[in-house]
């Protein structure tokens, strides 16, 4: 385990209910395209790694497929359980998951490798328990990104907040580009073929409050930052949020926040 995954489990720890409630309005935007790519269709075995609040997996059942999931954070285990009563999920990270080889049809993970600290390892893994022809299918954001993805992060610096000393970055060996180019490279080292990565670029919609209240509550390593300094850096940021905000405020009150995203997938 690198320092970044050792991380990122501190990050996540408890925070299943505040990422369900904020980003993962977000996040499910990329789920029917990642299921189109993994070919996710009635009888689908899927296993739906990184199941987080359970979108993927509830997609996926309404598709038909015979659905299993897995997550390293036991907060997002039991919030798929609770969305998807019946399923199996499991506890369990990357690099080694808990399964057999060539167990399932498809595997789809839904920005599950910007969380991990070895991603080439990663997707190996991913591969290894496809079955032969069977599709991986990943999502990860996009750098740079679109200028809704960097609202909070400009916030949290014009307040003079900097990065805690514990929160670790991938070491360099590890980093990929964040591009379709980037992706489509990754896939095919780690042994996929067939593999085809394309950028998928929306406007989220939310409440300026309803935005704010995932870093606010340590959401993601965004919210780690934001909270770095207690209730004292949390409002200082909050000041400048309520200023930048404005620039993407839509004549409803809403905020409309323009994101990129990769979408990949390679056949086992």
């Amino acid at each position: 385990m690198t320092a970044f995954d050792v991380s990122e489990r501190r990050i996540w720890d408890g925070r299943a209910e505040s990422y369900a409630r904020t980003f993962a309005r977000l996040c499910v935007h990329t789920v029917p395209a990642l299921l189109d790519a993994a070919e996710v269709r009635d009888g689908t075995r899927l296993l739906d790694v990184g199941c987080g609040s359970g979108s993927v997996t509830v997609a996926a059942l309404a598709r038909g497929a015979v659905v299993r999931a897995v997550d390293a954070e036991p907060g997002m285990v039991e919030a798929t359980r609770r969305a998807a009563p019946g399923v199996s999920v499991r506890v369990g990270s990357l690099p080694q998951l808990p399964y057999a080889d060539g167990e399932f049809d498809a595997v789809a993970a839904n920005f599950v490798l910007n969380h991990v600290g070895r991603p080439l390892d990663a997707l190996v893994e991913l591969r290894r328990i496809t079955r032969p022809g069977g599709r991986v299918a990943v999502t990860v954001w996009q750098a740079p990104g679109g200028p809704g993805q960097a609202l909070v992060g400009r916030a949290a610096e014009a307040a003079g907040l900097t990065r805690p000393d514990w929160l670790a970055t991938v070491d360099a060996e590890h980093i990929f580009p964040r591009t379709p180019d980037g992706l489509d490279a990754l896939l095919t080292s780690a042994g996929l073929g067939d593999v085809r990565s394309t950028s998928h670029a929306w406007d989220h919609r939310a409440d300026p409050e309803d935005w704010w209240a995932g870093p606010a509550a340590g959401v993601a390593a965004i919210g780690r930052l934001v909270t770095s300094r207690g209730s004292e850096g949390v409002a200082a940021a909050k000041r400048e949020y309520d200023v930048l905000c404005r620039e993407f405020l839509a004549d409803d009150g809403l905020l409309v926040l323009p994101h990129v995203a990769v979408l990949g997938r390679g056949t086992a």
